[in-house]
């Protein structure tokens, strides 16, 4: 039986004040999912100015914002997102996660959104 070639490449940006932190942990999911997908982090944002110069720039696929973001700043970070890349995929990973259940929470929660929503 031949093996399945993994889904991709797909490009992620991230949109996190941590950069370290967030190219730790996407590593970490990266790795968890290589066998199903290929994702690339490709850029991290650091501030909302920065979202929209990067994925003009960059061309993700996916965006993902990181849990320190308010829902009122997620949906911003979105919003600009899409009116730079329409049809891009995006996910607000939910507020206050981090500093509530730690980071391995975050990697086990974007093991369970991604397959999903690279699927659709």
């Amino acid at each position: 039986m031949m093996s399945q070639q993994p889904k991709g490449p797909f490009r992620l940006v991230t949109v996190n004040t941590a950069p370290e932190r967030a190219k730790r942990l996407i590593g970490r999911m990266v790795e968890a999912l290589q066998d199903r997908y290929d994702i690339v982090h490709v850029a991290n944002c650091s501030t909302i100015e920065e979202v929209a110069i990067t994925v003009r720039q960059q061309q993700p696929d996916v965006l993902f914002s990181a849990s320190m973001w308010t829902p009122d700043e997620a949906a911003k970070i979105r919003k600009i997102a899409e009116k730079e890349r329409p049809g891009i995929k995006t996910h607000a990973i939910p507020e206050g996660l981090q500093v509530e259940r730690g980071p391995d929470a975050i990697v086990e929660y974007l093991l369970d959104v991604v397959p999903g929503l690279l699927e659709n």
